[in-house]
């Protein structure tokens, strides 16, 4: 369901989420408008529908991104392991542990400007030495097998060692990351945009809904209540697949 209404979220949704209703502004949920209308007059099912994309996609980016360079990273560091260039890489892969996450990710988006397009880069680049720290460890214990070893004696060197016998041995955890980093990207955009790091009103991003609704948390709770669930959702679902994931792959 998450991934149909990001996909085609006008089969879901009932009304325009940027259409206005002045007239029938904060009425609860009810057989016209499912989840309630914000302060504007708004159907909030249908902005929760249509955000279901944006937080989406934006997660997918930031994980993106971190795969990449992180992967990247860990693989020349794990395989290169006691080099000038892996002691560098390290260093700077510690000093992106030292800055808490979020702090690191206010600080891109400062600099870049604020969008959810730009929070996911800021939350990729954050999410960089996880997936870095990870693949090296996953370098390191497979490095250490005898068949590895077999395939240096037989002549695989550089590119070839790592491409043909340390990545596909080492996807199975990181594809599991990658999935329960989804779920956490989700929910740092939609604090980024929460805090105002993100994009801003009318947008329908599930952050921004939250944002807007915390001034009419006692008139009207469901502003709060609907979106936050629906994040609170998404997350649950993305950490229970990484943990699928993560079962079928070591069963293989």
């Amino acid at each position: 369901m998450i991934l149909l209404a990001a996909l085609a979220p006008d089969l879901l949704s009932t009304n325009d989420p940027y259409r206005e209703h002045l007239d029938e502004v904060l009425l609860p949920p009810s057989g016209q408008y499912r989840l309630g209308t914000d302060y504007l007059g708004r159907d909030i099912y249908s902005r929760v529908v249509h955000g279901t994309g944006m937080s989406v996609v934006s997660a997918l980016l930031a994980v993106v991104i971190g795969l990449v360079v992180g992967s990247a990273i860990g693989l020349v560091t794990g395989h290169y392991a006691g080099g000038r260039l892996e002691s560098v890489l390290m260093r700077l892969i510690d000093a992106l542990i030292a800055i808490p996450s979020l702090l690191l990710s206010m600080a891109i988006v400062v600099a870049l400007g604020f969008s959810t397009v730009n929070a996911a880069i800021a939350v990729g680049v954050s999410s960089v030495a996880v997936f870095a720290r990870l693949m090296r460890s996953e370098v390191l214990r497979i490095e250490s097998l005898p068949y590895l070893e077999a395939a240096g004696l037989l002549g695989a060197r550089g590119r070839a060692m790592i491409v043909s016998h340390i990545l596909p041995n080492a996807w199975s955890s990181v594809l599991a990351l990658s999935v329960l980093q989804f779920g956490a990207a989700i929910m740092s955009i939609a604090a980024l945009a929460f805090l105002g790091y993100g994009d801003s009103p009318p947008s329908p991003e599930w952050g921004v809904q939250v944002a807007e609704g915390k001034n009419y948390v006692f008139a009207a709770p469901w502003m709060v209540a609907v979106p936050s669930v629906a994040i609170v959702v998404t997350v649950v679902a993305f950490n229970r697949l990484s943990a699928f994931v993560k079962e079928l792959s070591t069963d293989e």
